[in-house]
């Protein structure tokens, strides 16, 4: 996800969006940490590591601010951000062509995203409310309250995860979003893990980009325990990067061990397996 400046004070000088400009801050309670150093530490401590090798490319629209990626009924979803440009969009997976796209309403700022059926749920970052949208007419048809931020999403059968860019992850009726418990605290090596982004629910686990880095972590939902660390740095080559801002938007394409990965205003979506890195 993301954010327009001079919406609060960066937690530190770090944590700054290179490039354009509009990149989220983190929630004002994250300590002044870096991240990639609380993920290096958990490798150090044994965590797998993980690298993505690339089996081929698919066209990415350069306008696409990416907040959340998901596939089902062999269709992607993509919801992407910024007010006035958000919208939901179906592609075709196999080769990145827009099959429909809406734009958000209210000039609302879009976040996550997940399918759950007919229905589609659909965050807002600080407008405090998640859309419900209709599959069939890609159109909203409702909408619930929802409190702080809004950043990741998907579930796992009738629950649904979401990320807020802390160290939590809320745990949610798929039916309304109403809070199930007090979530779940992510840890790597008994660190917290602050800046969890777009989510993609997985048999394994739940794999989460991490802001500003370009590294995902793959958690276990019961426990919030990060099972595995996945380095996609050089994904994307330096001189694609001008013009580009942070890896964010992760799809396990369903039945396979791939995934698609990409980012915001990136020129492509890369299908990738993830393989054992030898560190």
């Amino acid at each position: 996800m993301t954010r327009a400046p001079a919406v609060r004070l960066l937690v530190t000088l770090a944590l700054l969006t290179a490039g354009c400009g509009a990149g989220k801050p983190a929630p004002a309670a994250e300590p002044a940490v870096d991240p990639n150093a609380v993920i290096s530490a958990g490798l150090a401590a044994g965590v797998p590591s993980l690298r993505p090798v690339v089996l081929g490319t698919l066209p990415h629209d350069t306008g696409a601010w990416t907040e959340g990626l998901e596939i089902d009924g062999g269709v992607l979803f993509e919801s992407t951000g910024l007010p006035g440009r958000s919208r939901l969009t179906e592609l075709d997976p196999a080769t990145g062509a827009v099959l429909r796209s809406t734009p958000l309403p209210e000039r609302l700022y879009g976040e996550g995203v997940t399918v759950l059926g007919p229905r589609i749920w659909q965050l807002t970052w600080q407008d405090g409310v998640a859309l419900r949208w209709d599959r069939a007419s890609l159109v909203p048809d409702g909408r619930v309250p929802w409190t702080g931020e809004g950043w990741g999403l998907c579930h796992l059968g009738g629950r649904v995860l979401a990320s807020d860019g802390s160290d939590r992850l809320r745990v949610l009726s798929g039916t309304d979003l109403a809070p199930l418990g007090d979530g779940r605290a992510v840890r790597i090596a008994g660190r917290p893990v602050f800046g969890l982004n777009e989510l993609e629910c997985t048999a394994e686990g739940v794999w989460a980009n991490v802001y500003q880095t370009d590294r995902l972590v793959r958690i276990d939902p019961t426990s919030g325990e990060v099972t595995a660390v996945l380095d996609a740095t050089g994904l994307l080559p330096d001189d694609q990067r001008a013009g580009t801002d942070v890896l964010n938007g992760i799809a396990q394409v369903p039945g396979t061990d791939e995934f698609l990965l990409t980012g915001k205003f990136w020129p492509h979506m890369f299908r990738v397996r993830l393989t054992p890195s030898h560190r």
